[in-house]
């Protein structure tokens, strides 16, 4: 079992950055998989992207690659998703998830989601 809880979330200027914490509870924390996603306003949620346990490898969706960058400090039970250049699509509930399985694809098979923070890039 794993708790998470999201912070770091606000409204920013186009062109900004933002960095989002997830908190982990749990002594495990380097045996799962964290994923961010997202979901905007009458829309579906969306893979941001992915971190190993090791945090050796990371996944990022076409539309954040280049801006975004995911980190882990598993010391800490701690993932960080360090957003810059922040484009107005970018508005939207973002969340942090967990998962300990070994599913293909890795934007399925979480089992384990924070409450989500709120982020709005300014237009």
């Amino acid at each position: 079992q794993v708790q998470l809880v999201e912070s770091g979330g606000g409204l920013v200027q186009i062109g900004g950055s933002l960095r989002l914490s997830c908190a982990a509870s749990g002594r495990t924390f380097s045996s799962y998989t964290m994923g961010w996603f997202r979901q905007a306003p009458g829309k579906e949620r969306e893979f941001v992207g992915a971190i190993t346990g090791s945090g050796g490898t990371t996944y990022y969706a076409d539309s954040v690659k280049g801006r975004f960058t995911i980190s882990r400090d598993n010391a800490k039970n701690m993932v960080v998703l360090q957003m810059n250049r922040l484009k107005p699509e970018d508005t939207a509930v973002y969340y942090c998830a967990a998962r300990n399985t070994r599913v293909l694809d890795i934007a399925a098979g979480y089992g384990y989601w924070g409450q989500g923070t709120q982020v709005t890039v300014a237009s």
